[in-house]
Formats: structure tokens, C-alpha cells, sequence
């Protein structure tokens, strides 16, 4: 990044690895991506023992509104294409379902997902896009899309069995839920023997798998969806402008 471009606009110097002239004009073509965000906080406060009901009244509308001022501050610059991207299905991933078990069987879903968690995401993605929509609204000439994580998540939970060819492994459905590399339990997930540790072993084969170490996705995984979003977003953001 050039030191005119730091003097000039220090919010952009957070967002881009690589700018080679910081004027506004030049952000024209340049697709953004804010997010996702909110994952973390989240996280700490359902592991300090906080009632999701609690972090859908007090926490939520904070975490959304950081988004939201975040997103206004890339149009300040100059931005017309922004992609805001909303929370995967919480329940879904090996951490949280090794963390907050539960005997009921009603406490999870079809995925054997917890429900409670993913009601939560949904939550936090209702609330972004009504927040997105009124944003819309005010910058007519701005493209603010919304990244749909969840659903892309949720058609590769649906599909991992039928994802392969020759040349792609297919995703084995007995390991949709376990972690490809960790140790013990039920999702291969020991709190206190965590990925990279010594001695935790990683699976042969990370391409069957959906979760890398309970928390972040196999690149299989990511490539998957990241197909998934481009597909449903790239008609909504006016390339040919």
C-alpha cells in the first residue's frame, strides 16, 4: 500500500492487502465483502453460559449494527458492491455440538444439528437483512447483498453424500458432523486436545469431510459453498456495470 494511500483514507488500509491508487472513483468495480462478523461474540457468550434468548434481545442488535456501520463506512468511500455475508448454521459445526450436548432428541434437527443454535443464526441473519434492506433503501445506487451462508451450508449438509466425481471425493455423511482433525468423542473434538496439538491425529482423507477442526471448514468445504454463493449472488451485483 502506497503512504499516499495510508495519509488518505486509513479505514480502506484495514480492508485491502493491495491498493494501488486509494481515490474513490477506483472503488467502483471492486467487489467488498463485510463479514462475516458476529461469529466470535457469539461464541464468547454462549461459552460463558448466556441464554441464546438473551443474546437475541442485548447482544444481537450491537453485533448488526457494527456490521451495518462498517458496510456504511465502505460506501463513504466509495464503494458501490458490497457483499454482506450472514452466520452458518451454528448448531451444525463439531464445537458447539461437543459443548452444548443434549440428551432430548427434539434438540436437534434432521442433520442432527442443535436447533437452539441455529435458531440463533437465523435470528442474527433475519435481523441483517431487514438492517440491509432499510440500507438498501437509503443508497439506491449501491449494491448491498446479502451473502446467504446459512442456506449455502445447508445445501451441502443436504447434498454431501451425491457431491463427486472421479476427480472430486464425494463427502461420506457419517462425517458431515465429525472433525477431520482432532481426537475423542462423538465430532473426533477434545476441548483440551485441540488441532495442532501434539499427538492430535488428522484424518486421511480431508476431502470426506465437511469440518477441519470443529471450527473452520475443510478447503473441500469452502470451495463447495464459495461456489454455491457466487452462483446466488453474482446475478443480484451488476458486473457489466
Amino acid at each position: 500500500m502506497t503512504r499516499d494511500c495510508e495519509m488518505k483514507t486509513p479505514f480502506i488500509q484495514k480492508l485491502l492487502y493491495v491498493v494501488t491508487d486509494c481515490s474513490p472513483g477506483n472503488h467502483k468495480k471492486t467487489l467488498f465483502m463485510v463479514g462475516e462478523t458476529g461469529n466470535n461474540d457469539y461464541t464468547s457468550a454462549l461459552f460463558q453460559g448466556r441464554p441464546v434468548e438473551e443474546l437475541k434481545h442485548k447482544l444481537m442488535p450491537r453485533i448488526v449494527q457494527s456490521i451495518m456501520d462498517a458496510v456504511r463506512k465502505v460506501i463513504s468511500i466509495g464503494a458501490e458492491r458490497i457483499i454482506v455475508p450472514g452466520q452458518f448454521p451454528l448448531g451444525c459445526f463439531p464445537v458447539y455440538l461437543t459443548e452444548f450436548p443434549s440428551n432430548s432428541t427434539t434438540a436437534y434437527n434432521k442433520h442432527k444439528c442443535l436447533i437452539a443454535l441455529n435458531d440463533l443464526a437465523e435470528a442474527h441473519n433475519n435481523y441483517l437483512q431487514h438492517a440491509i434492506s432499510t440500507l438498501q433503501t437509503q443508497k439506491p445506487n449501491t449494491k448491498i447483498v446479502y451473502g446467504d451462508y446459512y442456506n449455502a451450508f445447508e445445501w451441502l449438509l443436504n447434498n454431501a453424500p451425491h457431491l463427486g466425481t472421479r476427480s472430486l471425493l464425494s463427502l461420506r455423511n457419517q462425517s458431515t458432523l465429525k472433525a477431520c482433525c482432532g481426537t475423542g468423542g462423538k465430532y473426533n473434538l477434545n476441548s483440551t486436545q485441540r488441532c495442532g496439538s501434539p499427538s492430535v491425529p488428522v484424518c486421511p482423507d480431508p476431502d470426506r469431510h465437511i469440518s477441519w477442526d470443529g471450527v473452520h471448514l475443510t478447503q473441500k468445504a469452502n470451495r463447495l459453498i464459495a461456489t454455491w454463493l457466487v452462483a446466488d449472488f453474482l446475478p443480484m451485483i451488476d458486473c457489466k456495470k
